[in-house]
């Protein structure tokens, strides 16, 4: 998809969500030499605010260190948005329907960025975990992607390796690998 979109001198502009720094690393190395990539920062889901700071701080460290070419844009915690979206699914297990929601709340925060400032696509970096469902991230990204008008690059990043590579650049670069997703209700 990305070659499609691009020509032989123009390569396509990549929004790509981002939920931490360890995650971002093996997408970035894929997708970086294929795209002008923009890693943009939303996760309202994220608790508390100071593992939001910490992590975002992670991500854009990661981004100066080791991929300077890529930008990016940051977005406002508003951690309400998330506690909206998870309404009466708080006892959910991990991977049910609280999962769903707060995929589609960063996806389509997502969509809607990328189409504001005219990429060619959006993507995520969350199929990198072995704890997420990738076919589910997808679904959920091309269901947005349509909504908003907008096309959604489908991955299932951990495969070929790409979660261990993950934690090898994670070590790599030193980055802080937090424990859990970041939801309040999944730890």
């Amino acid at each position: 998809m990305l070659q499609r979109l691009g020509g032989a001198d123009e390569a396509p502009r990549l929004l790509l969500h981002s939920c931490c720094a360890p995650c971002s690393s093996h997408c970035l190395s894929v997708l970086v030499p294929l795209a002008k990539v923009t890693v943009f920062y939303f996760n309202p889901n994220i608790y508390p605010y100071e593992e939001y700071l910490k992590r975002k701080s992670e991500q854009i460290r990661l981004l100066k260190q080791a991929y300077p070419q890529a930008e990016f844009l940051d977005c406002d915690y508003d951690h309400n948005l998330f506690l909206r979206a998870a309404k009466g699914l708080e006892e959910e297990k991990e991977g049910g329907a609280r999962c769903s929601k707060c995929f589609e709340l960063r996806l389509t925060a997502a969509a809607r960025a990328a189409k504001a400032g005219g990429f060619d696509m959006f993507a995520t970096t969350l199929t990198v975990s072995p704890h997420k469902n990738a076919p589910l991230i997808n679904a959920v990204g091309r269901a947005v992607g349509e909504r908003e008008g907008v096309e959604f690059l489908p991955s299932d990043f951990k495969k070929q390796d790409g979660y261990l590579h993950s934690i090898r650049l994670s070590q790599e670069f030193s980055l802080y690998r937090q424990n859990y997703c970041g939801c309040e209700f999944a730890h």
